[in-house]
């Protein structure tokens, strides 16, 4: 017994040494990292099988209690038995793949230990098909519970050699013989067997570590290549954003050269070839072409195979991916490389990543631009209302004027053109300068104060250099109409309201200030916010020039309502100087060249 441990252990191993050889090979631990599915059980099947026709091959023949031969067994005698290590791989691989698996390994090692011969061959192949079927069953209940660990692999690999000496003493006849037999073969086998799965199963897990390390690696590196190329994408496929987007991928992939494009063009290529491959100059492969045209990933790991018309170009492999939107192909993401052997199966797996977040950003940033064009729609149409009592009420007081002053009526008419003039540009622009707000409200004012002659004054405070600041239209104008009709109603004495426009902190303040009659705390603190009731108003200029400002800006601009009953009413509106985060005119094509 004593001796036949160190032979035991050689034969251990010698498969401990081809698993571990195995294990550098990729197709090997593709097997461990993706063993679901029947064709993953299948592989496990083959593989544990070998080892258990292995282990069968390089057994220790024993004769009459004693070790008869040490070479590579093909035949045994009717009066001898082999000491060897075939349980443990049976063992293994139910553990790992479940009763199929195991099912599959017992018969195969059974039934090739069943003909090697001998008087334990039939006990051996039952041996092995029920330690596989146990070992199957056994996992796949623990697996439900925890990860099966080394020590636990272990424990069920030592039981299932202990249930193959019984079912020796159970089988083999004559008994006394099986007795001497697992007297010297029980021990050495149990031991060697539990310390060879040991062994085996680091080498497992050694393999789903470092896959679980590659794919923990490859999320990171895709979320902070997302979370960079984010603000870029957002801007939708474009020459500027692409451009951006593929040096990002260039610093932070193994890739030579990056290179996006739009279904009908490159719009940016960085890194080699870029004395070729330039951007706005059409497709320059026939490989991008076909990915526009089928939707799928292809790989290429040859010049031939990328269809470069360039004829050095030193590009050698490339894995092409589409950008889809909505499930159409709007571009590809492209990655080069010098060298076949650079294009590596993690560099596939990340790129298949980032292009399947960059579609998503794609989507994301179009239902953005369509939300913002929307909201574009929606201020235009406030844009274009105007007051149809103010219009009636202008013709009226200039068909008057013109019996009595023909050349007041002539002014009054011009100022009548200039504002409706300035009502159908700010209906079709979404900024205009200050100054031509200030002059759609002097238009309105000279109307107005045709019909109400000395009831109340405007001044002007305008910081020189804001002239040129550009504003949403219809902002002022609907505020000096509202402190007019509301602030001074029942008010004998001459109103005042002030329009200031001045500079701070890089923010311009427009403030209209009247000295009327003030709101009550009640309406104050809805007011801007929604729409009132009231048989003075409803407050929807109000409510509308708050939704435009948020509307144009989000939270960079303010809108303020100060006001005391009595003592008037200040209006503040806050809007940064520089048109960061301001809606643009017109929105260009969203995978524009």
């Amino acid at each position: 017994m004593i001796t036949l441990l160190p032979l035991m252990l050689e034969r251990v191993g010698i498969l401990v040494i081809v698993a571990f050889l195995l294990s550098q090979l990729k197709s090997f631990r593709q097997i461990f990292q993706h063993e679901r599915g029947l064709t993953g059980k299948a592989l496990l099947v083959a593989v544990f099988g070998i080892f258990g026709i292995i282990s069968n091959y390089t057994g220790i023949e024993i004769q009459h209690s004693s070790i008869s031969a040490q070479a590579w067994q093909t035949a045994v005698g009717p009066d001898s038995a082999i000491a060897n290590t075939r349980v443990m791989g049976v063992g293994i691989g139910g553990l790992i793949g479940g009763p199929f698996v195991g099912l599959g390994v017992g018969m195969i090692a059974g039934l090739h230990r069943y003909t090697l011969g001998g008087f334990t061959a039939g006990s051996c192949a039952i041996s092995s098909i029920l330690a596989g079927v146990a070992a199957g069953y056994i996992g796949r209940w623990y697996r439900k519970r925890r990860a099966i660990t080394p020590a636990f692999a272990v424990m069920v690999g030592v039981t299932m050699e202990i249930v193959q000496m019984g079912i020796i003493l159970l089988v083999t006849k004559p008994f006394e013989i099986a007795w001497e037999l697992v007297q010297l073969i029980g021990i050495p086998m149990i031991v060697i067997n539990g310390f060879g799965t040991l062994l085996f199963m680091f080498i497992i897990q050694s393999i789903l570590r470092e896959e679980e390390r590659t794919r923990a690696i490859q999320t990171h590196q895709a979320f902070r290549i997302a979370d960079q190329t984010l603000p870029f994408f957002r801007q939708g496929l474009n020459p500027d954003s692409c451009k951006e987007v593929s040096k990002i991928m260039l610093r932070l992939t193994e890739a030579d050269a990056v290179a996006i494009t739009n279904d009908h063009g490159v719009l940016a290529h960085v890194g080699a070839a870029s004395d070729h491959h330039v951007p706005m100059h059409g497709l320059a492969t026939g490989l991008t072409k076909r990915v526009l045209e089928q939707g799928k990933i292809i790989i290429a790991k040859s010049r031939d195979e990328i269809f470069c018309f360039h004829e050095n170009c030193p590009l050698q492999a490339a894995v092409v991916l589409p950008l889809q939107v909505h499930q159409k192909t709007v571009g590809t993401l492209k990655l080069y490389f010098t060298h076949p052997s650079q294009l590596s199966e993690v560099e596939q797996e990340l790129a298949e990543g980032l292009a399947k977040l960059f579609s998503t950003q794609l989507e994301l940033a179009e239902a953005e631009t369509q939300s913002k064009l929307l909201k574009d729609a929606e201020i235009k149409a406030l844009q274009a209302q105007v007051h149809p009592h103010f219009l009636f009420n202008a013709i009226n007081t200039i068909s008057a004027l013109c019996r009595t002053d023909a050349e007041k009526a002539r002014k009054l008419l011009l100022e009548l053109s200039v504002f409706f003039r300035s009502n159908l540009q700010g209906a079709r622009q979404m900024l205009i300068p200050l100054e031509k707000e200030l002059e759609h409200v002097k238009a309105y004012l000279s109307l107005e104060q045709a019909r109400f002659p000395n009831k109340y004054h405007v001044v002007f405070n305008i910081e020189p250099g804001l002239e040129m600041v550009p504003i949403p239209p219809f902002t002022l104008q609907p505020l000096v109409e509202n402190a007019i009709r509301h602030a001074f109603s029942r008010v004998k004495k001459c109103g005042e309201v002030t329009v200031s426009a001045y500079e701070s902190e890089e923010k311009m303040y427009i403030e209209v200030k009247d000295n009327g009659n003030g709101i009550s705390s009640e309406k104050l603190e809805s007011l801007g916010k929604q729409t009132v009731k009231s048989k003075e108003g409803t407050g929807t200029a109000l409510y509308n020039i708050r939704e435009r400002l948020e509307g144009i800006y989000g939270d960079k601009a303010d809108f303020r309502i100060k006001s005391e009953q009595g003592e008037g009413t200040n209006i503040q509106i806050i809007i940064p100087l520089n048109r960061n985060g301001a809606l643009e005119n017109h929105v260009k094509g969203f995978y524009s060249g």
